[in-house]
Parts: C-alpha cells; structure tokens; sequence
C-alpha cells in the first residue's frame, strides 16, 4: 500500500514573488489554478520557472525515503507540497494518514508564547487534540531539553532549542508520516543522534518518512531509497549507495563553478609588475603513471608540473604552491626556498616538477596556486590561479568529513578483568 502518491507533479514560482496575507494568496492561488494547460511548460510567463517538473514517486507504508540534491534542486519544495502549505500547478498528490511535518524552524511557533504555550499551539496545528497534548507533554518537554527554559517565550530561544521543541512536537503526534527538513542540521551532535533514534523507533511502528538532508551519512544510515532532484527534475533513484555517488558529482560540479568564479573575481593582494619578465605558460596535473588528468580517487598520488618561460635571467627565483579547498582553506603549502631547493639561475623556457605522493584529502574541489618570487621572496613576478582539481568519494568510505584521511591503524589490548570479590 502506497502512504503517498506524487504522481506527475508540476510546480511554478514567480522570482521575487512574495505573498504577505491571505488576501494576497487566495487571487493568486485562483490565477495559476486558471492557467494551467495541458503541456505544462508553454504557460511561464516572465520572470517565472518552474521548481519542479514532472516529477513521480511513491512511498509505501512503514518506508523512509531520503531526498538530496544540490540547493534550490526543489527539496523542499515537495514538503511543502505534501504538508499541503503549497499546492501544485499540474500533478496529484495522495497521501493516505496521518501527517505530521517538521519543515522550518519555527513552523507553528507564536514567538510571543511560552515553551509550553507553544507546545499545545504547535501540536493543534499538527491535529492533537488537547488531551493527547496533556497525555504526552511531559514527554515531549524531556525529548527536547528545554525543561529549564518552557516558560520562557520562545523568542529568547536559541534555534537550536526551536528545533529540539518543534522536532520533539512532530515526533509525539503518533504520525503516520513523518516529513523532516534540513532543520534538524541546526541542532548539536547528540541530539541530532537523539532524532536519528527517535526516527528508527518511528520505523519500527510502521511510520513513513520523508527525509530531506545533506547528511549522507544520515541518509545511509536510514534509507533505502534516495531520489536526487537537480532542476526540480528527479535525475537518480534508487539505493544511497547507488545515488549518493552522483548527487556528489553535481555538487562537486556546482561548487567547482562558483570556485572558479569566486577565484576569477578576486584581485591580487600582492603588486605584481605589469611587464613580468617570468611567466607560466602551463600547469599539469599527473596521476601515479604519469597520466594527465583533473578528476582524481581518494589516496591517489599528485603530481604538479609548470611550464615556464623567463625573458630575461633571474638570479634564484623562489617557486611557491598552495592547494585551496573551494570554501577557502589552505589544506597545504610549499616553496622551493622552505624546503632549501636552489633553482639557481634560469632563463628562457623549462618546467618545474612537484610530486606530492598521496595527499589524502577528502572529496572536493580545489585550487592549485602556484607562484613565483624574488629569491628573498619579497615580490612575486606571477601568480597563476586558474588550474583546478576534483577528488571524488570513494563509495566504499561514504561521505567523508575534515581536511585529510588520515591513514590510521586502530589497536585494542584487551586485559583480564577479574571481578573482586569484598
């Protein structure tokens, strides 16, 4: 039995469209309901786009399914729809049960109520009536960890503490469904680990799930089926282990876009002259077997070779590399003067090789910066940043997290325990 039906779903949003009542709603509501026709795409106007497209999925009874996909891919869009705050242009949505939907914040929340004001608010929106309320309070007060702070008005609460009441509220409904957000990223780490049980016990009651997250280990740990949305298009589903490779690709791809154009738009901080007698003329990138290549495999190893060219001799110049991980992070740096290498003197054409061996960085994008100095290292003659560098995931690893993988060797001494007896 299907808990829910997104069959054929279609859904339009007009850019900088803002509705602020529900005098303001309601006619525009009406408006796109009247102009819908058959084929979907001939009716954007200007300035409209369509979030979702097409898009088809079912959820049985007692089933988790885990949606990712890069932001604006129309995740959220869809809980939205389901949790009826939207509707759709074109499409049917079926949902057979009862629902309950943790999709913002503070969803539900009246910031000028008290914790416990909220909780009877919030979970009469959801559908408790109010002696389930008072049935499960207590309950609900303990899951969220504001016992000190429920008669406080929410507006003091951090969002952390919003999210832990208003996740606590979801789960105490008795759902039959159970929509969960990327809210629950706002939480610390134990209580997220909190949700994660919470959510297996739902499971085991037969409850479904609807799980929108950038965790992929959360995804893993839980799902069985992921769909990836990219365009507001469903372009994978199936198992994590098979989906989560290429929901990391489009993200890798996105992120290598906006890094490449963040690097482009920046100027350099140190004075360059205009006419450089020094010049880069090409940097390679070469995997262990000396193949050139820009997409490489965790543990693989790097190595960096530069063109160049001097117009005129230059007594000792000092060559130096950065790697840059796309959110701005020097993961590490070298120069031939650090590491008391002479170039002696060059000029005319030659290259420059740089092995790095395996630098175990995890899955990224990343900057390869590479420049030339004065011997003392006082004025940079050039500084080439516009040669970048992928590592994928490894699948077997799942999505990995810091700067670098360590290469750890894990060692256990158990000893006797014997139990005293006084």
């Amino acid at each position: 039995m299907n808990t829910i039906e997104f069959n054929g779903v279609w859904k339009k949003f007009k850019k900088g469209e803002r509705l602020y009542s529900l005098r303001d709603w309601i006619p525009s509501a009406f408006k796109k309901i009247f102009s819908i026709n058959g084929n979907g795409k001939d009716n954007l106007k200007e300035r409209e786009f369509w979030a979702l497209q097409n898009v088809n999925f079912h959820v049985k009874k007692g089933e988790v399914l885990g949606i990712i996909g890069p932001n604006g891919a129309g995740k959220s869009t869809i809980l939205k729809l389901l949790s009826k705050i939207l509707v759709p242009n074109k499409g049917e949505i079926k949902i057979n049960g009862r629902l309950s939907a943790l999709i913002e914040i503070t969803a539900g929340f009246h910031h000028e109520f008290t914790g416990r004001e909220n909780i009877y608010f919030n979970g009469s929106i959801l559908g408790m009536t109010k002696k389930e309320i008072d049935e499960k309070f207590d309950s609900i007060v303990e899951f969220s960890g504001v016992e000190e702070f429920i008669d406080t008005p929410v507006k003091r609460y951090s969002s952390g503490m919003m999210a832990r009441l208003g996740f606590s509220i979801a789960a105490h409904v008795d759902p039959d469904i159970l929509l969960v957000d990327e809210v629950l990223s706002v939480g610390d780490a134990a209580f997220r680990a909190k949700c994660a049980q919470k959510m297996r016990e739902l499971l085991d009651l037969d409850v479904t799930i609807v799980l929108v997250s950038h965790n992929l280990s959360l995804i893993q740990s839980l799902c069985k089926r992921v769909i990836l949305l990219e365009g507001g298009k469903v372009k994978e589903e199936g198992v994590p282990e098979e989906v989560i490779p290429h929901y990391q690709e489009a993200v890798s791809k996105k992120r290598r876009q906006e890094f490449e154009k963040k690097v482009k738009s920046q100027g350099y901080k140190i004075d360059i002259r205009e006419e450089s007698p020094f010049k880069i003329s090409d940097v390679s990138l070469f995997d262990g077997e000396n193949n050139r290549k820009e997409d490489f495999r965790i543990g693989e190893p790097l190595s960096i070779r530069v063109d160049y060219e001097a117009k005129e001799e230059i007594e000792s110049p000092a060559f130096s590399l950065d790697v840059v991980r796309s959110d701005g992070v020097v993961c590490c740096s070298s120069n031939t003067k650090s590491d008391n290498f002479l170039t002696g003197s060059i000029k005319g054409k030659g290259t420059l090789n740089i092995e790095l061996g395996k630098l175990n960085l995890v899955p990224g994008v990343y900057l390869v910066k590479v420049s030339v100095w004065d011997r003392d290292m006082l004025h940079a003659y050039v500084i080439r940043k516009r040669d970048f560098f992928k590592i994928a995931a490894n699948e077997s690893k799942g999505y990995e997290k810091g700067v670098f993988l360590p290469v750890a060797k894990w060692l256990i001494r158990q000893y006797e325990y014997k139990n005293a007896n006084i």
